[in-house]
């Protein structure tokens, strides 16, 4: 158990469930509650990164926009500009500056989501104020607009049996990501998802399984896992993916050089810390 009783007084992990969380997700019970549609999608969501060929209708993607302007937001403010990538030659620059990925490129519908922190400065100064200059704290307000906006986005493309695929990369490259969307200071890019319908391939292919509840939920306070606790969870992962020989060890080294150390990850701090600059002045 991840949550072991033993542990010390005090705040503790959160653990209603044992097992894989992600298998008892896809029950078709979950504590009596029968699973409904709503939750069958969202059990069975994956990223999608290869498709038919088939379009994305103009129906279909007011839908999905429409779906991302229903999101909830901070005070009804939409903190975000969502681009419509329709141009081609963009596509594939797009795929480049993202760590050289064609599979952006030949999706049928691309929707970058920025967090904008300069339409209600504009809008204010529109009205006769002198606003202060946008500060962290609004950049974080305005990435969470973008991203809840995202996301609803890409549950309205599921019901549409269209798949989906997050674009994280599109943080890197700050100087040349400005230059390819034009983007002015204070507006950042928080998410990018490419959409298409997914082959019968990648229907089929199964959902990675997700690390139990007890090792992502805290109970009032947060909570540091043991050493014993992280192999736990990634084995109990491991195991639920139906990988027998895992090797804790061996894989945490492989996934840290591979992804956290790596020159990607490193390129996307650097960028984050160039966007961030235009955030600095603002109690001056």
């Amino acid at each position: 158990d991840v949550c072991s009783s033993d542990l010390p007084p005090g705040p503790r992990p959160f653990s209603p469930l044992t097992g894989d969380a992600a298998a008892h997700y896809n029950k078709k019970q979950q504590g009596g509650m029968k699973m409904n549609e709503v939750l069958r999608q969202l059990a069975s969501r994956k990223s999608v990164r290869v498709y038919t060929g088939e379009p994305v209708t103009a129906e279909e993607k007011q839908v999905i926009l429409q779906a991302a302007f229903d999101a909830p937001t901070a005070g009804c403010q939409q903190l975000y500009t969502i681009i419509d990538v329709t141009d081609q030659p963009l596509k594939e620059r797009l795929a480049d500056l993202c760590d050289h990925q064609p599979f952006i490129a030949a999706a049928p519908l691309v929707l970058v989501f920025l967090a904008d922190c300069r339409r209600w400065e504009q809008c204010y100064r529109a009205a006769g104020l002198s606003p202060r200059d946008p500060g962290p704290g609004d950049l974080l307000l305005a990435a969470a607009d973008a991203c809840i906006a995202a996301q609803n986005a890409v549950t309205a493309a599921e019901s549409l049996g269209i798949g989906s695929c997050y674009i994280g990369d599109v943080i890197e490259q700050c100087e040349e990501m400005r230059e390819a969307l034009a983007l002015p200071p204070a507006v950042v890019p928080a998410a990018m998802v490419v959409f298409g319908r997914p082959t019968d391939q990648q229907k089929a292919r199964r959902k990675p399984a997700r690390l139990p509840a007890e090792y992502v939920v805290c109970e009032n306070a947060y909570v540091d896992h043991t050493p014993e606790e992280h192999r736990a969870a990634l084995n109990a992962r491991a195991a639920a993916d139906e990988k027998p020989a895992f090797d804790f060890d061996a894989w945490v080294r492989a996934f840290a050089a591979r992804k956290y150390e790596s020159g990607f990850s490193r390129e996307m701090s650097r960028s984050a810390a160039v966007y961030l600059k235009d955030f600095e002045g603002w109690d001056r």
